[in-house]
């Protein structure tokens, strides 16, 4: 232990010998004297980068990639602006690009020691320290955490992150005159500033605090300040009840899911990844990957399952164009490969196209090149939410050769915090490498200042947020928990079964009073049924209450409506908004109809296959055609379309439908194969507690499914079924005849 964490440990008295004991202990790391990195990578790393950059191809291209443009770069003149403008204006991107370049100079220097990538890095640094001092509050900040350089303190953890890392890879090269500027007016001050000026946002449970923590640590290690290390880990007060450690608690399940879903997962692991990387570097014996049963290796490998054809599942505050080959997910992938050299990795990083200019990154180059690559198996997963696994569950039910056919996702999750949705048992389904039945995600034009800054948009509360956004239940055209944040985060779904096997994978949760005393059950499978092409979904959503209800269901789908087996009639002369308030004033009503008493059929048609949607209908529902873009002056909502099922004045209400994929349309040589749907009736009976669910095909094939509702796998059911008796065990039974 060297002195400073010594006299450190003297002073602290019991509390410090207390944390000693257990994994949240902060023991010394070797007293950095800045000869070397000491963050992501070490010596022995920058040897092996060396080496690579003249024996593997693939690391060479990417040095030489990263290396053209910090040379680009370097023919300008320093710009560090003083701070003006939110997301997606000059000096924000300028500073971002400056960190950037920061941190690119320092690898480059540290691969090929040429002097004017430290001097470039150096001046950028020098730059920022004599700019840093004299700023306030951002002018364009944002209502909650303003940064300085940036309008939120976020980006401000974010350029630290970079920054130390670039800062850690040159400090050898700078005398102590330019490494005390550097710390004392920019690098400390900033790591002050993300800390003990922001309490509300360090010791957060919250991507935000993820990133303050990263960014605060990584400069403790890196400046050998052990009291920014014992902050980062365990809060500002260092009682281990906030910090990294206790982000690494709160924010991922058993199973790796992060509570904000995806999209913010792939954003969050990148703090997680480098913080524990440089955990790692600095105090391997904390064995930070394999703290709570190795959940940072988890989540990387979560992440990587919640996405389809190379896109993540666009559920709560979402940007769909986000997938598995963003940076952070380039992080995750190269460093985890480097602890574990799974092969499956590799197929990913042969995605990415791209590799990180470190001892992982040359590790993943040779893999690569040496041909050790292993198709990443993407499978059928029940991933449970919540600290404990007790807040409902995301389910992702996959078929195909290669499980990559088709993915049917079943959002059972917890609220998700300020970024989730009020969309509780909503599900989406993925086909022949498109988004089907769909989720807007979110309302925004990330970093393009025109479209309201770069924030979030209206439009994001207004609609994105709302239930009639999703693929579930509206009861009396209000959304979930009257759209109220504090009370949605109190309850979560019940994951009440998952099962997989070769004929069906059935998910089922339900919650009670969603709204209003109304309790929501429901069960959607994935069924292989002999004589259809692909596996159908099948979907029973009841709805019950001890008052009478409008109900509405959504199904929002792409495609092009292609036939229609009821009478609709649509508005030609003149459109209205569907309703006044959540989200219902933002849909335009197409048209409207009724199946009655008969199976209501929908078919459309998406890029070369049609879709078939059937549903039992009765004389109480109606269908209404809607589409998205009403009451949105500023043009910022998407063109989108749904189908809603609307019935009125009822307490219970049971939904029962069918999503089949079939047939085949090729524009090229004129033909059409199968745009009919092979269903020909849909049933359902219910006798006392038990539901029986018919669905007869065209070929004369019939499908069961017997529904006990009973989790007890040993207890016997018994129903009549056509005359004959059924007995089966568990929750469910399903067979064809």
């Amino acid at each position: 232990m060297n002195n400073r964490l010594l006299v450190k440990a003297n002073l602290g008295g019991c509390l410090l010998v207390l944390v000693a004991t257990s994994l949240l202990s902060v023991s010394s790391w070797a007293y950095n004297t800045l000869s070397e990195p000491s963050l992501v990578m070490t010596a022995s790393d920058v040897n092996r980068m060396t080496s690579a950059v003249s024996t593997n191809p693939i690391f060479e291209d990417q040095y030489r990639a990263v290396k053209s443009e910090v040379d680009k770069k370097m023919q300008l003149p320093i710009s560090v602006p003083v701070p003006k403008d939110a997301g997606g204006g000059y000096t924000h991107e300028q500073h971002k690009l400056n960190y950037k370049m920061i941190h690119d100079a320092g690898l480059i220097y540290q691969i090929n020691k040429e002097e004017r990538y430290a001097d470039f890095a150096k001046r950028l640094l020098n730059a920022y320290a004599d700019l840093y001092p004299t700023l306030r509050e951002h002018p364009e900040k944002k209502e909650q955490s303003p940064g300085r350089l940036f309008w939120q303190s976020l980006n401000e953890a974010v350029w630290l992150v970079y920054t130390i890392q670039g800062y850690d890879a040159i400090a050898a090269s700078l005398s102590d005159t330019e490494k005390a500027h550097i710390e004392n007016n920019l690098l400390l001050p900033v790591a002050k500033f993300l800390s003990e000026q922001s309490p509300e946002t360090f010791n957060k449970i919250h991507n935000h605090g993820t990133w303050a923590a990263a960014a605060v640590g990584m400069t403790g290690y890196a400046l050998d300040k052990p009291k920014l290390v014992e902050q980062a880990l365990l809060g500002l007060d260092r009682s281990g009840n906030a910090g990294f450690l206790k982000q690494l608690d709160k924010l991922f399940s058993p199973d790796g899911y992060y509570n904000e879903g995806p999209y913010y997962q792939r954003y969050a692991l990148m703090p997680f990844i480098l913080f524990a990387k440089a955990v790692e570097t600095n105090q391997p014996e904390k064995k930070i990957f394999e703290y709570r049963d190795g959940i940072i290796k988890k989540a990387v490998y979560t992440a990587l399952q919640l996405s389809y054809n190379n896109f993540f599942f666009p559920i709560n505050d979402a940007l769909k164009d986000k997938g598995i080959d963003t940076q952070e997910l380039v992080y995750g992938v190269n460093i985890i490969y480097g602890l574990t050299r799974d092969p499956q990795l590799l197929s990913i990083a042969k995605l990415q196209r791209q590799v990180l200019l470190s001892g992982d990154g040359v590790a993943v180059s040779q893999g690569l090149e040496n041909g050790q690559a292993r198709p990443f198996d993407f499978s059928t997963k029940l991933l449970a939410d919540g600290p404990s696994g007790r807040q409902g569950a995301l389910a992702v039910i996959r078929s195909g050769p290669d499980k990559s056919d088709q993915a049917l996702v079943v959002k059972n999750t917890s609220q998700g915090m300020n970024h989730g949705h009020f969309d509780k048992l909503h599900w989406l389904f993925y086909d022949n490498g498109e988004e089907i039945v769909t989720d807007y995600g979110a309302a925004r034009y990330l970093n393009i200042e025109a479209k309201y800054g770069g924030h979030y948009l209206p439009e994001n509360k207004t609609w994105a947020k709302q239930t009639i956004a999703h693929n579930t239940v509206v009861i009396d055209e209000i959304s979930h928990f009257d759209g109220s944040l504090a009370a949605a985060e109190k309850k979560s779904p019940v994951q009440l079964v998952f099962t997989e096997s070769e004929e069906i994978t059935l998910s089922a949760a339900s919650i009670k009073s969603v709204n209003h005393g109304v309790d929501l059950l429901r069960t959607l499978a994935m069924i292989r049924l002999e004589g259809f092409e692909h596996p159908i979904i099948l979907d029973l959503l009841k709805v019950s209450s001890d008052q009478p209800h409008q109900y509405d269901l959504p199904l929002h789908f792409q495609g092009q409506i292609i036939n229609i087996n009821f009478p609709v009639e649509a508005s030609s002369n003149s459109l209205k908004p569907l309703g006044d308030k959540n989200g219902y004033q933002h849909l335009w009503k197409k048209a409207e109809g009724s199946a009655g008493e008969t199976s209501a059929q929908i078919t459309w048609i998406l890029k070369d296959r049609f879709y078939t949607y059937s549903q039992i209908s009765d004389s109480d529902s109606t269908m209404l055609f809607v589409e998205l873009g009403a009451n949105d002056p500023n043009f910022n909502l998407r063109r989108e379309q749904a189908i809603i099922t609307r019935v009125h004045d009822n307490k219970q209400k049971a939904f029962v439908s069918v999503l089949e994929p079939h047939g085949q349309y090729n524009p090229r040589l004129e033909y059409t194969k199968d745009s009919y749907s092979q269903v020909s009736s849909l049933n359902l009976e219910t006798q006392g507690d038990y539901d029986i669910i018919k669905v007869q095909s065209k070929q004369g094939k019939t499908g069961y499914l017997l529904l006990s509702y009973d989790r007890d796998e040993n207890k016997t059911h018994k129903v009549i079924v056509s005359g004959d008796k059924k007995t089966w065990k568990g929750f469910f039974h399903w067979y064809e005849v």
